[in-house]
């Protein structure tokens, strides 16, 4: 199937897509600094530029987005219709390389908690602080709620 939008269109749209400051990250944000915990951004010293970083606990957490990083919900679980061999092997390597990122930062002494852009929706927002809490609170975090799904 060829791509209905031209290369320049193409190129708009995707110049679109945002690494830093997303909404769902940012909505991550507003959220844990009205619960009242201070933060630093995509710490570029540590692997995968994480989105929070608090160091002086030693987590950091990542806010992915369902689609880029291809989580199991609805919105995680669709490959475009056009060049389907290119997106399905980008979007697979994105995986492996976010699985050796936090296996890194683990071996580091890092704990590692994953939001994905659906926990972010305000339907979602009770279970979202609690976890957040959880994760946060000194002594309470545990193996389990390493990646949240």
């Amino acid at each position: 199937m060829n791509d209905p939008l031209t290369k320049e269109e193409r190129s708009q749209r995707m110049s679109l897509v945002r690494s830093k400051d997303t909404k769902p990250e940012m909505r991550v944000r507003r959220l844990i600094h009205s619960l009242g915990y201070r933060y630093r951004l995509h710490a570029r010293d540590l692997p995968g530029c994480p989105d929070l970083v608090f160091r002086r606990w030693r987590k950091v957490i990542f806010v992915h987005g369902c689609f880029w990083h291809q989580h199991d919900c609805s919105m995680g679980n669709r490959i475009p219709k056009t060049r389907v061999d290119y997106w399905r092997n980008k979007l697979e390597r994105n995986k492996k390389r976010d699985a050796d990122l936090i296996r890194q930062l683990r071996m580091d002494g890092w704990k590692v908690l994953v939001i994905w852009e659906c926990q972010t929706k305000p339907s979602n927002l009770e279970s979202l602080t609690s976890d957040i809490i959880s994760f946060l609170t000194p002594g309470v975090f545990t193996e389990s709620m390493e990646v949240v799904q």
